[in-house]
């Protein structure tokens, strides 16, 4: 009886499976972390075998918790941190490189030259993003450009790419014996190679990047009832989101003007603009939100910050501050505030609402008096503001003021980061009782293209608050916090010069 729906989550530092019953609760979970590689400053890689390897794991590790198979599942759905770019061999199943992952900067060149020919936004009006180090499109350049022999493979038909999904289901449904090679649309939104009107590549933007089509997955809905394939064991696979865009499923965020924010390795907050394309003026991405079935595309507006938990895991990583990420709430609650200090972790340069690849991780305010807690509670803080700042630009360019924001990821069981949260928000922020959306998203895509699930009520109705915090802080603190960010942010601007790599 096929009673369940799982969802494989691939994140930036770890894989996960999880199922899912038809109320959208828990009934099992397996995670596994992965090894970040850091080969110089500025480059961030994975292991994509590995990555592949901790699926199955995963996978096997969360059934046999579940006390069921494969077969039991009426569908399974993947999410995957986007833009992480991987290209292999499918013939072999060998990856050529390292899959290239979205914090990556090493394309910021690549991106200055193309925009020397009409500046930073010269794609924007065709793919709803600026030239950035972040999306794929300039990461398969790189990789055509500099691994020697990949391009003329990719002319013989012989080297393929593929965002993490693309990866996953291709391995899921049969690898070099078989496997589907396709994405849906909101990975493709995110390469700089799909045009958001068409929902198909464009020829223009393959010329420039100099990307051969052949190499590409084919474009499929984010919920399909036209099943992409199936595993070895016959459950099929059909539903499939970039991670961000799954949370704002798992989020039930249907209606245009519903936002969600995701506290993860990054943060990502998303406003449904339902099936109109709004173009940003105020340093937001435009990118497609979902589709089910033959629907039409429904698109969102995307505030997208690159360094949040991946802040609190390189102070537990690379400082030795501690030896849990969730330790860093006991050592931030022994402060009553960050004592003056900012911490702006511009590691990646800094994304929305600036675009600034030359921009570095900076601590701000530094005097004698600062301790580990305080640089702990500043760590905390810059999350909280980086999300004001894409709040800020996101009422701009929608011109809806939020009423409140719902949260979900790992880092919304930080309760000193909420209580933050609202209070520089000056709004009430809202935790649902499943906070670990992102892969019920990707379950509902899947559930719903064999019908699990029967409408988008159903999956409202599963929707359940689990906390709500009100802001506490007066307006003139708030204020004068605020705009001693802004002054941080300013700081970590413009620290990498063109021809030189720090």
């Amino acid at each position: 009886m096929t009673q369940y729906v799982g969802a494989i989550d691939q994140g930036t530092t770890s894989t996960r499976f999880m199922i899912f019953d038809h109320a959208g609760r828990v009934v099992a979970v397996h995670q596994l972390e992965h090894e970040q590689i850091y080969p110089q400053p500025g480059w961030v890689e994975h292991d994509a075998q590995e990555i592949w390897a901790r699926t199955q794991e995963v996978m096997r590790a969360a059934l046999d918790k579940a006390g069921v198979s494969e077969r039991d599942l009426a569908a399974i759905g993947v999410t995957n941190q986007r833009e992480t770019t991987v290209v292999w061999n499918p013939k072999t199943g060998e990856p050529y490189y390292n899959a290239i992952v979205w914090q990556d900067t090493r394309t910021d060149r690549i991106c200055n030259e193309l925009a020397r020919d009409g500046g930073q936004d010269r794609f924007r009006g065709k793919t709803g993003l600026p030239l950035a180090t972040y999306f794929s499109g300039p990461k398969i350049k790189w990789i055509l450009d500099n691994i020697p022999g990949v391009r003329e493979a990719a002319t013989r038909g012989e080297a393929i790419f593929g965002n993490i999904d693309s990866w996953i289901i291709w391995n899921l449904t049969g690898g070099p014996n078989g496997g589907v090679h396709v994405t849906d649309v909101t990975n493709a939104s995110r390469t700089m190679l799909m045009n958001l009107e068409t929902l198909d590549w464009d020829d223009e933007l393959l010329g420039v990047m100099g990307v051969p089509r052949q190499m590409l997955p084919q474009i499929r809905p984010s919920s399909d009832p036209n099943i992409y394939g199936r595993t070895a064991q016959g459950a099929p696979v059909c539903g499939d989101l970039g991670d961000q865009q799954a949370a704002t499923v798992g989020q039930t965020c249907f209606d245009p003007g519903e936002a969600k924010n995701t506290y993860g390795t990054g943060c990502f907050m998303l406003l449904n603009t339902g099936t109109d394309i709004v173009p940003s003026q105020s340093g937001l991405l435009t990118t497609v939100c979902y589709q089910f079935g033959d629907r039409p595309a429904v698109y969102a507006l995307e505030g997208s910050i690159a360094i949040t938990g991946a802040l609190v895991q390189w102070l537990r990583d690379n400082l030795d501050f501690f030896d849990f990420s969730h330790h860093i709430e006991d050592y931030a609650r022994q402060v009553p505030d960050a004592g003056g200090i900012y911490f702006v972790p511009a590691f990646s340069g800094l994304f929305a609402p600036y675009w600034q690849s030359d921009a570095r991780g900076v601590i701000v305010g530094l005097t004698r008096f600062i301790n580990k807690n305080h640089i702990c509670r500043a760590a905390l803080e810059a999350t909280a503001y980086q999300t004001r700042e894409v709040l800020d630009a996101m009422e701009k360019d929608s011109g809806v003021k939020l009423s409140a924001l719902k949260v979900d990821g790992g880092m919304v069981r930080n309760e000193l980061l909420m209580q933050f949260q609202a209070d520089i928000l000056n709004a009430p922020v809202i935790r649902p009782q499943v906070a670990e959306t992102t892969a019920l998203g990707a379950a509902y895509a899947a559930g719903l293209a064999v019908g699990y699930w029967n409408s988008l009520d159903d999956l409202r109705r599963n929707w359940q608050v689990d906390r709500i915090w009100e802001p506490q802080m007066d307006e003139t603190t708030r204020e004068k916090l605020y705009a001693g960010w802004l002054k941080a942010v300013q700081r970590s601007m413009h620290w990498v010069e063109d021809n030189h790599r720090v």
